[in-house]
């Protein structure tokens, strides 16, 4: 009996964190990866939307209220990059939002609520 070694790589979902505070931004990446996923972060949309281009995440963690580019900002910018249009976000904020996103997570969050929203948006 031939048996051929499958080269198959378990390749961990990659998140994208797009937060201004420092704290709440080490914070989510940290459970992240404890999660097993695989994470980078910015501080502001214009830095989230070149780290977006540049590693292809498979969910985004998006706050509203930033310096540089906001969040409204970034997802009409992201909306409009046929790479990106579809990657799920999920905002995360204080704020009512009138985004077209595919969660809401409302500041401030249990990090279970936040998970689950991540687990159903990378399946």
């Amino acid at each position: 009996m031939e048996m051929f070694a499958a080269n198959v790589s378990f390749s961990p979902r990659r998140v994208l964190v797009i937060e201004d505070d420092p704290e709440m931004r080490d914070a989510l990446v940290e459970v992240l990866k404890l999660e097993g996923y695989e994470v980078s972060s910015a501080a502001d949309g214009a830095a989230g939307l070149q780290d977006a281009r540049r590693q292809h995440p498979n969910v985004i963690l998006l706050d509203l209220m930033m310096p540089v580019m906001s969040g409204w900002e970034f997802r009409a910018q992201q909306k409009r990059d046929p790479h990106l249009a579809t990657v799920p976000v999920i905002v995360m904020s204080a704020f009512d939002n009138d985004l077209d996103v595919d969660e809401s997570v409302p500041k401030p969050f249990t990090l279970e609520d936040m998970l689950d929203a991540v687990r159903r948006c990378a399946a």
